[in-house]
C-alpha cells in the first residue's frame, strides 16, 4: 500500500477524516529486517570477498536504512489493510503515517490518518426542474449555414470608392502617445475587414469613409480595460494611410461551389442534403451536450457531498497536465506560464463531485453501457470520415479505444435517467445561438 512521508502537511481535517492506530512489534520487526538483509547479502559482491560472502556488518551498513523502510512500510501496509477491510472503510487517496511517542519498549506506535469515500444518499429528485434546449432543423437553419459557408469563401475587389463595412482594406498606421510613436502601434500593409471587430471600434470607424490613396489623423482614447496598461484609458494620435479598398464578392451557389464543398458532381441537391445531415448531427451533439450540463448541475443541486480533499487534489494535477499539453500542442513555452493549482480548484472539485454521484445512481440503478449503445456511437462519429467503416473497424480492433464511448453511453444514461424522474421544460434556443455564430 502506498503510504505519504510522516512529514507531509497534513491537509485540514474533514468529515471524512479517519484515523487508525498501529502497534508493531519490535522483534518482529527485526527479525524481518534480518531476513531481508540476509537476501540481500546473498547477492552483494564486493572487492575482495567472494559473492554472498560480505560479512553481515557491511551489508548492515550498506543496505540496513532500506530494509528497515522496507520492512515497515510492508508491515504497516499489511495492517492498515486489514484494519480497513475489518471496518469496512474506502479509502480515498494515500493514507499519511505519523508516529506516536510510546514508553514501549516492545512496541512502535503509529497512526494513519486518511480520507474515506462520502456516503451518498442520492435525492428523489421530487421538484426538481431541468431545461431541454430543443431546435429542429429546417430550411431556415440550412439557409443560414450555406450563407456562412459563403462567407467563408468569400474573396476581395479592389475598389476606389470610400470604405464601409464589411469592407478589406489595406493601411498603414502609426500610433503615437505625447507625440511619440508607441510599442506596438505601428504597421505596413495591415489588411482587415471593417466590422469584424479586430480592431478597436474607434480605430475602424474612422477608417470607414478613407478612399484609397488618403491620408488622415485622428485622435482615439483607448478603452480603461484595455491589455497593455500603458495603453488604457490614454488618449493616442494615429495617422493612416489607406492604400487598398477591397470589397466583398460572394461565390455564387452553383456547381463550382458544391464541388469546392466535396460534392464531385456538382449536384446542388447532393450538397443541401449533406449540409443538412451534418447539421442535424452538430446540432444534436450540441443540444446534448446543453441537457446534459443543466442535468449535471441539478444532479449537484440536489445531491450535495463533501468531497474527500486528495481526490481533487488528484484531479487538479489531472487538469494542469491537460491543460499543460494543450498549451505544448499550440507551439507556447509552458515553463513561461507557471501554473496555479487554485485555478482549476472550481472545476475539479465538480468533476469530482459529479463523478461520485454517478458512479452511486449507476451501481443502484445498472445504467451501464451495452455493446449496442457504444457501436451505435461509434457509428455516428465514424460518419464524419470518408470511409466510415474502416473507422469503426480501427475502434473496436482495440478495446480500449472504445473507453471514451462508454463513458459517453453512460452518461446518456444517467441523463435519461435523470429526464425521467425530474420536470422537463422545453426551452427553444436561437440557431445562431447554439452554434455560438456571432450576429
Amino acid at each position: 500500500m502506498e503510504m505519504n512521508a510522516a512529514n507531509t502537511e497534513a491537509p485540514a481535517p474533514s468529515a471524512l477524516e479517519r484515523r487508525v492506530d498501529l502497534s508493531l512489534t519490535i522483534a518482529e520487526l527485526d527479525k524481518d529486517i534480518d531476513q531481508r538483509l540476509k537476501r540481500l547479502g546473498k547477492n552483494m559482491k564486493m572487492p575482495g570477498f567472494r559473492p554472498g560472502k560480505v560479512p553481515a556488518q557491511i551489508v548492515r551498513q550498506q543496505y540496513g536504512e532500506q530494509a528497515r523502510n522496507d520492512a515497515l512500510s510492508e508491515a504497516l501496509g499489511n495492517m492498515l489493510s486489514a484494519a480497513v477491510a475489518s471496518q469496512q472503510l474506502r479509502v480515498a487517496g494515500s493514507p499519511r503515517i505519523e508516529p506516536k511517542s510510546s514508553d514501549s519498549t516492545t512496541h512502535i506506535e503509529f497512526s494513519a490518518v486518511f480520507e474515506v469515500y462520502p456516503e451518498i444518499t442520492l435525492s428523489d429528485l421530487v421538484g426538481v426542474e431541468v431545461e431541454k434546449p430543443v431546435l429542429e432543423v429546417g430550411a431556415t437553419e440550412i439557409d443560414g449555414t450555406l450563407e456562412i459557408l459563403r462567407k467563408q469563401r468569400v474573396r476581395y475587389e479592389l475598389v476606389d470608392r470610400p470604405a464601409a463595412s464589411a469592407d478589406r482594406v489595406s493601411i498603414d498606421f502609426v500610433g503615437k502617445k505625447d507625440g511619440e510613436p508607441f510599442p506596438g502601434g505601428q504597421g505596413k500593409d495591415y489588411r482587415f475587414v471593417l466590422g469584424e471587430g479586430k480592431m478597436l471600434s474607434d480605430f475602424e470607424n474612422a477608417v470607414i469613409g478613407t478612399r484609397p490613396g488618403e491620408d488622415k489623423s485622428f485622435e482615439m482614447t483607448f478603452p480603461a480595460e484595455y491589455f497593455s496598461k500603458d495603453l488604457a484609458g490614454q488618449s493616442v494620435t494615429f495617422d493612416i494611410t489607406v492604400k487598398e479598398v477591397g470589397e466583398p464578392v460572394l461565390p455564387a451557389l452553383d456547381a463550382d461551389f458544391a464541388k469546392a464543398l466535396g460534392i464531385d458532381d456538382g449536384d446542388l441537391v447532393k450538397m443541401r442534403a449533406e449540409i443538412e445531415e451534418n447539421l442535424k448531427r452538430e446540432v444534436k451533439k450540441r443540444l446534448q451536450a446543453r441537457v446534459t450540463g443543466n442535468v449535471m448541475d441539478a444532479l449537484l443541486a440536489a445531491n450535495p457531498i463533501e468531497v474527500p480533499g486528495a481526490l481533487i487534489h488528484k484531479e487538479i494535477e489531472r487538469l494542469m497536465q491537460v491543460a499543460r499539453q494543450d498549451m505544448e500542442q499550440r507551439g507556447m513555452k509552458v515553463k513561461d506560464l507557471p501554473m496555479q493549482p487554485e485555478w482549476f480548484a472550481d472545476q475539479a472539485r465538480r468533476r469530482v463531485s459529479l463523478g461520485l454521484i454517478l458512479s452511486e445512481i449507476v451501481k443502484l440503478n445498472e445504467l451501464q453501457a451495452n455493446p449496442a449503445q457504444v457501436k451505435a456511437l461509434v457509428e455516428e462519429a465514424s460518419q464524419s470520415y470518408d470511409h466510415p467503416e474502416e473507422v469503426v473497424r480501427w475502434y473496436y480492433a482495440q478495446p480500449e479505444r472504445l473507453g471514451d464511448f462508454e463513458g459517453t453511453a453512460i452518461e446518456a444514461n444517467v441523463v435519461d435517467w435523470v429526464l425521467a424522474r425530474v420536470k422537463v421544460l422545453d426551452k427553444p434556443v436561437a440557431f445562431a445561438e447554439l452554434m455560438g455564430q456571432q450576429s
